[in-house]
């Protein structure tokens, strides 16, 4: 029997099992069987299965399964997932756990986008359809504006809408807490269908990748520990991002963007090898210590 022939339900219950062993040493059926919902019949023939499938994986002792040295998974695990189910559950909704399965302590962001308001933006993402609402800038305070929404865009302290503003005539990024009075604009008004210019497509900065090469900051007396946490390799570590979201990146990561990095080391512990790369990034301002070229 393999994966692949096995119905989705069913593998994503493998998975959790999986997940539970790698993760946490043990899984039980009563830990199956409340995660979905389903018999006691049912979580025993998931058990069973995945024993079948993977022998060196699990050990049955006690009532309950535990993890064995020899395991090799059956599925991937994404990093970000594990640890995003670690700290807060599996999944949303009627059968997510809602609570962590180990201690943490994450931080919260200052505040967050109204479900509402987020769901508003969502689906006009997907149906490719336009919205008139009312913008707070930090400029100019509130106006009206019209706009094609095309993607989200998390910049670490903030989700912002990466947008088409025909109010100013280009592609922008808008935070979602500043929005407000949000509404779509239906088909049958002139101003439903989208042109052209105003689609992802047409987004130059989205559609720029640029290739970022980092180093540990020249200041910092032990470069070798910023490699591991880094994961770099000779001494570098290659990343590729989008034009539109690299300023974000740089300065979440705290990147010295400086001409001759002088940044204080001991607060960027990376340095940008080569500035150049910049030079066609329109948010490259907020690199910490960016100064524009004269070329």
């Amino acid at each position: 029997m393999h994966l692949h022939t096995l119905p989705a339900a069913q593998r994503e219950r493998l998975a959790f099992i999986e997940f539970r062993l790698w993760f946490l040493g043990t899984v039980t059926r009563k830990e199956v069987m409340d995660r979905f919902d389903i018999a006691s019949a049912a979580g025993t023939r998931d058990l069973v299965l995945y024993r079948e499938l993977a022998p060196g994986n699990v050990l049955y002792e006690g009532k309950m399964y535990h993890y064995q040295e020899s395991f090799q998974p059956l599925f991937q695990h994404q990093p970000d997932r594990v640890l995003s189910a670690l700290c807060s559950g599996f999944g949303d909704g009627e059968r997510g756990t809602g609570t962590s399965l180990l201690a943490h302590d994450i931080p919260n962001r200052l505040n967050q986008p109204a479900l509402q308001d987020l769901a508003r933006v969502t689906r006009a993402i997907r149906g490719e359809y336009p919205l008139r609402l009312t913008y707070h800038s930090m400029k100019t305070g509130p106006s009206k504006r019209e706009i094609v929404p095309l993607a989200l865009v998390d910049s670490g302290l903030r989700w912002h809408v990466r947008a088409y503003d025909r109010s100013k005539q280009e592609f922008r990024d808008l935070v979602l807490t500043r929005m407000d009075d949000i509404t779509d604009i239906k088909p049958g008004d002139k101003s439903h269908v989208l042109q052209a210019h105003e689609q992802l497509a047409a987004d130059e900065q989205w559609q720029r990748i640029v290739d970022i090469e980092l180093q540990p900051h020249p200041s910092h007396p032990y470069p070798e520990s910023i490699m591991r946490d880094y994961g770099m390799k000779n001494g570098k570590l290659e990343v590729k991002l989008r034009a539109a979201i690299a300023g974000y990146v740089l300065r979440q990561w705290q990147v010295d963007c400086s001409p001759e990095g002088k940044l204080d080391g001991s607060n960027s512990r990376l340095r940008l090898a080569d500035l150049i790369v910049l030079d066609e990034v329109s948010n490259a301002v907020l690199a910490p210590g960016y100064q524009k070229r004269d070329i």
